[in-house]
């Protein structure tokens, strides 16, 4: 449960690998902007004009101050396929222009979006019905203009006439005029004309294909219209990246302007100033931007988004949602996340009220059944565990097993365990760890309890129990703060994948023999001590001791979850926002010790809570390159009071198979 420790918070899909040490993993990965950005300047390159007539021809203009290289780029239409084109020349020299012929036919209502070889959107244009006959081109300024539909001349491969016609329609002179990514996703547009111009039908569109265009008024009702120099500000409900763009789209979906930024361009925020859009050190919504002390060109970093989707429903009375606390940053080298950008929230609100636990929240560990993986099993830390089957794409608890969850008992039936990691061990049964008895909460009471799911009843006691509080007389200071510090989270990992990498045993020197523990299964526990993010290694003996491997670093302040995953074959260390919402990869190394492999943060469209639980569904479960991932928030707290996911616990996304 939350605690004292420090604790933080557009791609298309391009085939990709993940690339663990000494092992590839193949799958469809969401291309990242950032990681992707072309130090030669790809995002100064806009499309500039088009035509859907005749030879379908599209121009590219380069605004940057070097020639970028165009080897591998693509394009497509409204079908989102892209497919590569023949320029013109090779590269875009600054301040030129690059033509091509489509390779697909652009009809009368259609889009052309340009990528970069690795599958970065670049730039889109949309127009509706004949908006491309026989042209439509930026007008005002090459590559940074409004769009103005059916010119009557088309001037590839040269500087757009200056009027276009010279007295662009009313609509053209709305621009989007700011854009912050940095967590409020805000836009700005103004009206640079001499009247009022209705936008009630408008949309915008950020530069994931896989977004659909979302309504202007739906994100502000009241933004109707802009007055003539006046301002309108609405809040992106479809994410906005450190790397991405914005396409203002009027009533008909004729594009009417467009902005594109380079890695953190937009956070705080970008402006449009006399050079062009800057970075600025403070936002100016609804006011004349700074432009004043302002970065031209965006600035350095990295950043991706996506789109959290679901939620809904209203907090009943009881249910009351726990703020975060101690965020701390992401440590140096973490990657971003390599599945899916976009994130479902994936149950029902305020869906685990207990009588030990009203306010439905401190869901902690999560664990796939490895025998059955339409199974999610779930530790609540006031003592209950649920069966989790997926219901209309949500996890709900499964009524032929308990509808409300079962409570679960120390060795002897007493006590109320605060159960915070389980794993399924190689016997199918539960594996819960507690940290403290809650009906004593100022005393540690680290502790590993088996339980058979099959059991009946609505209250399961252990049919083995090991206690290692002794271990740790750092956590019994009588604070239960230091209490609550213990166990965090606990994964099963089995002894064919020590063997096989070569694992070191502790206690012999040696190459580890699982012979030389007779009494201890089929593998070997880890269980994750939150005070300081080691992993303690142990065999689980069924005469009921235990045998003590040593530890593991995980090389982060604190973990909250352990897992064993067979598809990387890594066993993953979770770590909520004390450390920026991070998991880490262990493998054996070359000397048979278990290290950091690789460390990935969540996708940036989650918020920055106390995410304890995680968990991976097994390979066996891939579709199109992806599995599912779980995450739950042990304070049902999400982006605050009045968010689609407040009163949430669980979120829902995907992983490279």
């Amino acid at each position: 449960m939350p605690n004292s420790h420090s604790r933080v918070g557009v791609a298309s899909l391009c085939a990709a690998s993940l690339t663990f040490s000494g092992l590839v993993v193949t799958g469809l990965l969401a291309a990242q902007p950032a990681a992707a950005a072309d130090p030669a300047g790809y995002q100064n390159v806009r499309i500039n004009e088009v035509s859907s007539a005749n030879s379908d021809t599209v121009e590219l203009y380069n605004s940057g101050s070097t020639a970028v290289s165009l080897s591998g780029w693509k394009m497509s239409d409204d079908g989102f396929s892209p497919q590569s084109f023949s320029p013109s020349a090779s590269s875009i020299p600054a301040g030129g222009f690059v033509t091509f012929d489509s390779p697909k036919g652009l009809g009368d209502s259609d889009k052309v979006v340009i990528y970069t070889a690795d599958g970065t959107v670049v730039d889109r244009v949309d127009w509706a019905t004949g908006g491309a006959k026989p042209a439509m081109a930026r007008c005002g300024g090459d590559g940074t203009g409004s769009w103005v539909t059916g010119t009557g001349t088309t001037t590839f491969g040269s500087a757009n006439a200056a009027g276009c016609p010279a007295s662009p329609p009313a609509a053209s002179r709305v621009r989007i005029n700011e854009v912050s990514s940095d967590g409020s996703d805000t836009v700005e547009l103004y009206n640079g004309g001499t009247s009022a111009v209705s936008i009630g039908s408008w949309k915008y569109v950020d530069s994931d294909t896989a977004h659909s265009a979302a309504s202007i008024s739906s994100s502000a009702p009241s933004a109707t219209s802009i007055p003539a120099g006046g301002y309108v500000t609405f809040g992106s409900t479809i994410g906005l990246g450190g790397s991405d763009s914005l396409f203002l789209l009027d009533g008909s979906g004729n594009t009417v302007d467009s902005v594109s930024w380079a890695a953190s361009g937009a956070s705080p925020s970008d402006e449009r100033c006399a050079t062009g859009f800057q970075t600025s050190a403070s936002a100016t919504f609804g006011a004349v931007n700074s432009c004043a002390g302002s970065t031209p060109g965006g600035g350095t970093g990295g950043g991706t988004t996506g789109q959290l989707l679901g939620g809904g429903g209203a907090l009943t009375s009881g249910c009351t949602p726990e703020a975060p606390s101690g965020t701390g940053s992401a440590p140096s080298g973490t990657r971003s996340w390599p599945g899916g950008l976009d994130v479902t929230i994936a149950d029902n609100v305020c869906a685990f009220t207990t009588s030990t636990g009203p306010e439905g929240r401190d869901v902690s560990g999560l664990a796939f059944d490895p025998a059955n993986p339409s199974v999610l099993w779930a530790a609540k830390n006031k003592n209950w565990l649920y069966k989790l089957v997926k219901s209309n794409g949500k996890w709900v608890p499964d009524a032929t097993w308990s509808a409300t969850g079962k409570q679960i008992r120390f060795a002897g039936g007493t006590g109320q365990p605060d159960s915070e990691g389980l794993t399924v061990g190689g016997n199918g049964h539960l594996y819960v760890t507690s940290e403290r008895d809650n009906a004593n909460n100022t005393v540690p009471k680290d502790t590993v309890m088996e339980f058979d799911p099959a059991a009946t009843g609505s209250t399961l006691t252990p049919l083995h129990q090991w206690d290692m509080t002794a271990q740790f007389p750092q956590l019994n200071t009588g604070s239960k703060d230091d209490a609550n510090l213990g166990f965090e989270g606990v994964g099963y990992v089995p002894d064919s994948w020590l063997t096989a990498n070569g694992w070191t045993d502790p206690l012999t020197g040696a190459a580890y023999d699982p012979a030389h523990y007779p009494l201890h299964g089929a593998g070997l526990f880890f269980a994750g001590l939150e005070y300081d993010g080691t992993l303690h290694v142990y065999g689980l003996n069924s005469d009921g001791s235990f045998t003590t491997f040593g530890t593991v670093s995980t090389g982060k302040p604190g973990v909250m979850d352990v897992t064993f995953d067979a598809g990387t074959q890594r066993i993953v260390a979770t770590c909520d926002n004390t450390c920026g919402e991070t998991h880490t990869f262990l493998k054996v190394n070359a000397s048979g010790a278990i290290v950091p492999d690789v460390t990935y943060t969540n996708p940036a469209v989650m918020p920055v809570d106390n995410l304890e639980g995680f968990a991976l569904a097994p390979a066996s479960t891939c579709a199109g390159g992806f599995r599912e991932a779980v995450w739950s928030d042990d304070g049902i707290y999400g982006f605050g009071s009045g968010s689609s996911s407040y009163g949430h616990a669980l979120y829902s996304g995907t992983f490279p198979c």
